[in-house]
């Protein structure tokens, strides 16, 4: 049996619709295609022993936490024992929200968590929509004992400083930051988590 990789990326959040249209109107657009790491290069290498289940969220650019939970569990049905979450970003925030305020059904095997924000205090963006965690979020260790924190020191968007808020709650977590990973995880390959998720099933890296 495959072990199930759920992976959910990030999104955008807005105090009001006209902050919302706002980013519509300015935000930059490009028509050149975007290899990213958490495509087609994760398939490639983690092969055929892990079954990697893309979660598209609802309404991702204008996200509402109440919304992205309901979309979520109507997949726990499919999710088998073992499996490795990922959340990139807002979705790193919305997994670590989710699995501090509930028991996940099935058993964990690793939960990583890639430059999640950890509260509103991100400049030149609102993290509203409900994404707000409590100040408790012990349950997450309940749920899953391997919880690994991924940073980059030249990440522009969620800056360091969160990984270290994260570390205050999640003590036992293993808090990883690198020199660059081209700012906000915009890269095109990702040999370092590929390994962690091989090693989580004992598989040899090759």
């Amino acid at each position: 049996m495959k072990t199930q990789i759920v992976l959910i990326n990030g999104g955008t959040t807005f105090k009001n619709k006209r902050d919302y249209l706002d980013f519509l109107k300015s935000r930059k657009i490009s028509i050149e295609k975007k290899i990213r790491w958490n495509e087609l290069y994760l398939d490639k290498n983690l092969g055929e022993h892990f079954e990697i289940i893309r979660l598209s969220m609802p309404l991702k650019e204008n996200a509402k936490y109440d919304e992205w939970r309901i979309h979520f569990e109507r997949y726990l049905p499919y999710f088998r024992r073992n499996i490795i979450l990922i959340g990139l970003s807002l979705g790193g925030i919305f997994l670590a929200k989710y699995l501090s305020e509930n028991k996940f059904p099935k058993k964990i095997k690793s939960i990583y968590l890639i430059c999640p924000p950890f509260d509103n205090t991100i400049e030149g963006e609102d993290l509203v929509g409900g994404f707000k965690l409590k100040s408790d979020l012990s349950m997450i260790d309940k749920n899953c004992k391997k919880v690994s924190l991924l940073f980059s020191k030249d990440d522009g968007t969620v800056p360091i400083s969160h990984a270290e808020k994260y570390k205050t709650k999640l003590r036992s977590a293993k808090v990883i930051i690198y020199k660059s990973k081209n700012g906000h995880f915009k890269i095109s390959k990702f040999p370092e988590i590929v390994k962690m998720i091989k090693e989580d099933i004992h598989l040899t890296s090759h």
